[in-house]
């Protein structure tokens, strides 16, 4: 990943609609939403939320497909990982114990959850 593109999705983060309707994404993966329920879900108009979306798909964050009458957002987690393996690639400068703790919590933060066990 280039700076300029780094710089662009940041930059379409940085506005609060685009950073909740991007979390709101992540929280529908792998199905996504179709924009007129994003729109509900974050109480924004659908004509200022298009705006928004906009701006995320030309950062790479979001993707559209058609279905039927509906367009259906999905996050793209890959352009994601893509800017934190940006930022974070020369984080340590040969120290790893300085990158360590940012590591541990982003997978803590995503480690699947355990199942339950039934007790019989």
């Amino acid at each position: 990943m280039e700076t300029e593109e780094a710089a662009l999705a940041l930059a379409a983060l940085s506005q609060t609609t685009r950073l909740e309707a991007f979390r709101t994404l992540v929280r529908h993966e792998p199905d996504g939403l179709a924009a007129g329920d994003l729109a509900r879900l974050l109480e924004v108009p659908q004509n200022t939320l298009s705006a928004h979306l906009s701006v995320l798909s030309r950062s790479r964050l979001v993707s559209s497909e058609r279905q039927s009458r509906s367009i259906i957002y999905r996050a793209n987690l890959g352009a994601f990982r893509d800017v934190a393996v940006f930022l974070l690639r020369d984080c340590c400068g040969g120290r790893p114990e300085v990158c360590d703790p940012v590591v541990q919590t982003l997978q803590s933060c995503c480690a699947p959850k355990r199942k339950e066990r039934s007790r019989a």
